[in-house]
């Protein structure tokens, strides 16, 4: 075991590996040849390679590059290896050490943020100079010095995350200088930036270079004076919950001229992003000209103008009458892109397959309307987080693309007294059959919400809905019934506050008369409750009718979260356990697949679970991986410690 050339001799007689026994991966199935020698690495790495370098190595020396067994293979088996570590919690400082090679071309750390560090980030600066992705989400450690010479050093990234970072405005005047082929930037929760900064990724300065003050005013001072204009190709923004600006409406502002100045966005995250919809369709552009002033940018005018002739331009080139490069963009850079893209919603719709026609023609529509040359302006959003519904009309009249959105909902009424609810509804059917993901936070009960996701749950593959309020007659199956494809379930509710009555339960509804999803791999109900409070109130019977329909009818589970259920259980799982091979399912004739057979994760926090029934799916499923069973008040110390004996499944309970 080499880590240098020449002293392999010495540390090869005593190196002792570990070889599992395991033939199958973390979701059960069959490894590859590849993928067991992970495993292997893996299950070897601190007692053979960390424990090496550490003894001899690790604080002694500082190596500009380490010439060992992990710089002679390719990256992307690196960066897999260094993914299988963060998973497992078993990622280091000297494997990190180890791990950061040249040919590395990804390194995501938001799994073990107390590990990014100044003295880790000179490694990463001075050994990955190839990276193209580099996420340090939550590296509180870092300065905003540290972050710049980082990035300094770094000129291929195509996608950073430097999320809940000490992130100011130099590290974004580092991005626009030294990171020309960034696509994907995350700066969310970044308290020292103020949404004016943000002006720096793609807004001109109002002033040339070659007349530029030296006391220059705004977000531009001493930095877009020194060099051409010319901003990354950010096809993706998260900027939500950073710091404030000098005034109420600088996020608004802000949000308006990146809108129009970023003519690859297509995902994007920030405050204030509804109301600069409305003011651009509206082209109220006046309101903006103390803000541009205050900044020393171009006023909005302007940049509406340039995005104009910009798209139409662009139109007539993808017609075939103009070049097809787009502004520099490399045959690699839009190869990541695509990769990227295909990891979320538009994945999905591939899979699915239903909704690749209405895209089409939304983009068809698109296109007809920059040429129609009426000075309709259209952009190509098509994930959108930080709305509200009084801007759904305004969003689908810029933005036909749209598959992804994230709406709050608040119980205010508009100008003509309509309420949210309403709203939410009729802006959803903007895009027919075309959203695939949406997420809705509302305070407001949960039946109010059944209009809107009528609307859309025929396309839905994803559906969020978080503080939603309960009552025993809440229609849950209405629920399913709506939204029969969906991959991912995820509802945060208050309990009922009154309990239901004996007469309105009935869970003696046949199997063949509940609604299923078939598609379902993912669902969370999750309840509030109070810290002072062991138990969770039953008052909700009748939705052990909902919760049985969802896990039998849900057979592609693979993970479950079910906290603090205001009814019982226990007894639903019992049953869910019980009703194998009673049901057909059409989607696997030959060998139909058992309910939870498939779970690798279930959390089952503040529940009446007991111990037999954990064991009983902990069996089931030959996949599962983590048991949460905190605060089961039907489950002791012994009994956990008896759970914990019988099988390598990581349990939880306190």
């Amino acid at each position: 075991m080499p880590l240098f050339w020449g002293s392999g001799q010495r540390k090869t007689r005593k190196v002792k590996f570990k070889w599992s026994c395991r033939r199958s991966d973390e979701d059960g199935c069959v490894c590859s040849l590849r993928r067991l020698c992970l495993l292997n690495l893996a299950d070897n790495m601190k007692e053979t390679w960390v424990k090496d370098y550490s003894d001899n190595y690790l604080d002694r020396y500082f190596f500009r590059y380490i010439m060992g067994p992990f710089s002679l293979l390719p990256g992307e088996l690196v960066e897999e290896l260094t993914q299988l570590l963060a998973t497992r919690k078993q990622l280091s400082r000297a494997a990190l050490h180890l791990l950061l090679v040249p040919q590395l071309r990804g390194l995501s750390l938001e799994k073990c943020p107390c590990l990014v560090t100044p003295p880790l980030c000179h490694h990463i600066a001075a050994r990955c100079q190839g990276l193209w992705s580099l996420d340090l989400s939550g590296a509180q450690q870092l300065s905003s010095k540290v972050l710049s010479e980082t990035l300094r050093c770094l000129p291929d990234l195509r996608s950073l995350s430097v999320a809940g970072t000490p992130c100011d405005r130099v590290v974004i005047q580092t991005i626009t200088q030294c990171c020309r082929f960034l696509r994907h930037l995350d700066i969310s929760r970044c308290r020292f930036l103020s949404p004016a900064v943000l002006l720096l990724l793609g807004v001109r300065s109002s002033v040339s270079s070659t007349s530029c003050p030296s006391g220059s005013r705004g977000s531009f001072k001493s930095s877009s004076c020194s060099a051409a204009f010319s901003p990354p190709p950010l096809g993706s923004l998260l900027a939500l919950d950073i710091g404030i600006g000098e005034q109420e409406e600088d996020p608004v502002m802000a949000a308006a001229f990146l809108l129009l100045s970023l003519p690859h966005l297509e995902r994007v995250a920030m405050d204030g992003l509804g109301q600069a919809c409305r003011l651009i369709r509206h082209e109220e552009f006046h309101q903006t000209d103390e803000f541009a002033d205050r900044e020393g940018v171009i006023r909005l005018g302007e940049v509406w103008q340039e995005c104009i002739q910009r798209q139409k331009m662009d139109s007539l080139k993808e017609k075939g009458e103009g070049a097809a490069a787009d502004e520099g963009i490399e045959d690699e850079d839009s190869k990541f892109w695509d990769e990227y893209c295909s990891d979320g919603e538009e994945d999905a719709s591939r899979e699915e397959g239903g909704s690749s026609s209405s895209q089409n023609q939304a983009e068809e529509q698109r296109r007809g309307r920059v040429l129609s040359g009426d000075g309709c302006l259209v952009l190509r959003l098509k994930n959108v987080k930080g709305l509200s519904c009084d801007s759904l009309d305004s969003l689908s009249c810029l933005c036909p693309d749209i598959h992804s959105l994230s709406i709050n909902v608040d119980d205010d009424k508009d100008a003509q007294g309509r309420n949210q609810e309403f709203l939410l509804a009729s802006g959803l059917q903007m895009w027919p059959g075309q959203l695939q993901s949406l997420s809705v936070n509302y305070s407001g009960p949960l039946v109010n919400l059944l209009p809107a996701l009528e609307v859309a749950g025929s396309s839905l593959l994803s559906l969020t809905l978080e503080g939603v309020k309960t009552n025993p007659h809440t229609p849950i199956l209405e629920l399913i019934k709506t939204c029969r494809r969906l991959k991912d379930l995820h509802i945060s509710a208050e309990p009922p506050s009154t309990p239901q009555g004996e007469e309105d339960e009935d869970d003696q509804q046949g199997d063949g008369d509940l609604p299923q999803l078939p598609n379902l791999s993912c669902l969370t109900l999750k309840f509030f409750y109070e810290h002072s409070q062991m138990k969770p109130v039953m008052s909700w019977m009748s939705l052990r009718k909902a919760l049985r329909c969802l896990l039998i009818g849900s057979p592609l589970l693979e993970k479950i979260s079910l906290v603090s259920l205001p009814c019982p259980v226990n007894s639903v799982l019992l049953d869910v356990l019980g009703a194998a091979g009673q049901i057909d399912f059409a989607n696997s004739a030959d060998c139909p697949p058992m309910p939870l057979g498939r779970v690798r994760h279930i959390e089952l926090p503040r529940t009446d679970v007991k111990t037999l029934t954990v064991k009983s799916v902990m069996q089931r499923s030959k996949r599962i991986k983590y048991v949460d069973v905190s605060y089961c008040w039907q489950i002791s110390m012994n009994q956990w410690l008896d759970c914990k004996t019988l099988s390598k499944v990581e349990v939880v309970w306190s």
